[in-house]
C-alpha cells in the first residue's frame, strides 16, 4: 500500500501534480482544477496541525472508510465530501496550487512524528495509516483529473 511518507510515493504525487493546470478538466464530479487543489489541502492541514479534539464521525462510516485504506483499490467516484472541504466558491488555481505542493512536502517531512491525535471524523490512525490516507486522497483526485 502506497504511503505519502515514502519518498517514491511523495515524488510520484508531486510529479503528477505538475501535470495539472488551471484548464485541467475532471473526468467526473463538478470541481474545477482550482477547487480540487484547494480541497486537497484540507486533509493535509488536518494531519499537519494534529489538533487534539473529539472524534465526531459516524462509527459505521468510520469502520467502512478505514477498511478502504488497507487495499490497493482506488476509491470509487463521487464519494461524499465533508462540508468543511466542499469547494463551493471558485478557487484560483495559480494561488492554490503552490499551497498544495508545499503541504504535500510538509506532510512528507512528518515521517518521524511519533504522536498522532485522532482524525476529527475518522478516529485513530497509525502513523502508516495517516500516510496511506493522504496518498489515497491525493491519488483519488489526481485520477479524477486524469493525471
Amino acid at each position: 500500500m502506497k504511503n505519502l511518507f515514502e519518498p517514491t510515493a511523495c515524488e510520484e504525487i508531486l510529479q503528477r501534480l505538475e501535470k495539472l493546470d488551471a484548464g485541467s478538466q475532471p473526468q467526473w464530479g463538478r470541481m474545477t482544477a482550482g477547487q480540487m487543489v484547494w480541497h486537497c489541502q484540507i486533509p493535509l492541514k488536518v494531519a499537519i496541525e494534529n489538533r487534539d479534539g473529539d472524534v465526531r464521525g459516524n462509527p459505521l462510516v468510520r469502520w467502512f472508510f478505514k477498511k478502504s485504506l488497507y487495499n490497493e483499490r482506488p476509491w470509487r467516484k463521487n464519494l461524499p465530501t465533508a462540508p468543511i472541504a466542499k469547494a463551493v466558491e471558485p478557487k484560483d488555481f495559480d494561488t492554490e496550487y503552490p499551497k498544495l505542493v508545499e503541504l504535500v512536502k510538509e506532510f512528507h517531512g512528518l515521517n518521524h512524528r511519533s504522536h498522532w491525535n485522532p482524525h476529527p471524523l475518522f478516529g485513530s490512525f497509525t502513523h502508516d495509516q495517516w500516510g496511506q490516507l493522504e496518498y489515497k486522497h491525493l491519488d483519488h483526485h489526481l485520477r479524477q483529473f486524469g493525471v
